[in-house]
């Protein structure tokens, strides 16, 4: 995996930003859009990659109110993560429950 670096571009306030993420693409781009987008919080979010050449992914979000964009992209990759943790137990539970169930 490639290593991940960010940086930001500000608009007109702290409700409004472009994060720029570099050595990620669609796989963590979709899921963060669509995790972060189900906050009631999140006005708008969608992510851009510029050109397939390039290593790095544009994600733009706005927010309601005095809700900051950092926070929205904090709770949305903390969100992510945890769905990933029950996605990585699942997993491993069936692979143990195949395997036990294979060997005997």
């Amino acid at each position: 995996m490639a290593d991940t670096t960010m940086g930001d571009v500000s608009l007109e306030d702290e409700t409004q930003r472009i994060v720029i993420i570099e050595g990620e693409d669609h796989t963590l781009g979709n899921a963060l859009r669509y995790i972060v987008m189900k906050n009631p919080k999140v006005e708008f979010c969608g992510y851009t990659i510029p050109h397939p050449s390039e290593p790095y992914m544009n994600i733009r979000i706005q927010t309601f109110d005095d809700y900051s964009a950092y926070e929205a992209l904090d709770k949305g990759l903390s969100d992510l993560m945890e769905a990933c943790d029950v996605v990585t137990e699942k997993f491993t539970e069936a692979r143990d429950g195949f395997e036990e169930q294979k060997s005997s």
